[in-house]
């Protein structure tokens, strides 16, 4: 496993984020199972959030936490703020309810990296950052960051940090992926673009991308003929992400690794702090992403793989 730090922190955090969406405190046989598998591994960092489950999901993680007596060595990212029936949560009472109700499942007094889940650009920036700055005096929080928050707008909140002295935004969690994708797969969520990445390369701020994977895009369950999933149509399916597919299909021949782990290194090279969120629902499927730590690319191959040249 490879590991890198946030600022603030002096946890190592692993590059691979192990995604706790399939973890359920009903089924506490498969939590364990994964979980001590990832950590077997050497990953540190699980990734949570507010409406995982309806938070059974939380109460899982909490619970296999709590049994194992390993929260101190655990990098745990919380993630609340999204928005429900009645609309926007990102406020200062929606905020502090979801902050306690997730270090309640968790069993936890804090969570190192807190992101909101989604942005409300209607809400400036100043009032958020006061928002998060108390939760971080009062410990509920180490660090905090946004997930699905454009980098303008966490510019826009550091900005405002430094004026103040107060803390800023210690990281983004927003889509990113070899595929790329034709619009969002939720409501209000954000790909990063290539002013996104440049901005990150100026920056160096960590980013923990979410379906790093493309969803499976690059496993070989689906072709332009098998159009049975929505969603992945909707997203992912379109010429050039086929092309993608192609080469790192290609390319893992040649290296001895799946299109996947090719797919799965390209996010992790990047010229910026990544530790990318992965969501295997099995021990099997954990296994099956690891190689992709082991595979270094050059700046051609990513390059390439991108479609940025027509040859390596």
């Amino acid at each position: 496993m490879d590991y890198g730090n946030i600022a603030g922190s002096d946890k190592p955090v692993s590059r691979l984020v192990i995604g706790s969406m399939v973890c359920n405190v009903e089924t506490m046989d498969g939590t364990h199972s994964l979980l001590d598998a990832f950590v077997a591994a050497g990953g540190t960092a699980i990734d949570t959030a507010h409406i995982y489950g309806g938070g059974k999901s939380e109460m899982a993680v909490g619970q296999w936490m709590h049994e194992r007596g390993n929260r101190d060595s655990i990098f745990l990212i919380g993630k609340g703020a999204h928005p429900d029936a009645n609309g926007s949560k990102v406020n200062s009472k929606g905020i502090a309810q979801d902050i306690a109700e997730s270090l309640e499942r968790l069993q936890t007094n804090t969570i190192d990296l807190y992101l909101l889940h989604r942005d409300d650009t209607s809400v400036p920036v100043d009032e958020i950052v006061d928002i998060l700055n108390k939760h971080k005096i009062s410990g509920d929080v180490n660090q905090f960051g946004g997930s699905n928050w454009t980098v303008e707008r966490i510019q826009a909140a550091n900005d405002y940090a430094a004026q103040h002295g107060l803390q800023g935004f210690a990281a983004s969690s927003p889509h990113l992926s070899l595929a790329a994708s034709t619009e969002p797969l939720w409501g209000g969520c954000v790909t990063l673009d290539e002013a996104g990445k440049a901005w990150h390369s100026q920056t160096q701020m960590p980013l923990f991308p979410w379906s790093a994977q493309a969803r499976g895009f690059f496993t070989g369950r689906f072709s332009p003929e098998d159009i049975s999933n929505a969603d992945m149509v909707r997203v992912y399916y379109r010429p050039d992400n086929w092309e993608r597919l192609k080469r790192a299909t290609e390319l893992g021949a040649d290296r001895g690794v799946s299109a996947n782990n090719v797919a799965l290194a390209w996010v992790l090279h990047q010229k910026f702090p990544v530790f990318a969120l992965f969501g295997p629902a099995n021990v099997e499927e954990l296994d099956s992403s690891l190689p992709a730590l082991e595979l270094k690319l050059t700046d051609a191959e990513t390059a390439w793989l991108n479609l940025e040249t027509e040859t390596v």
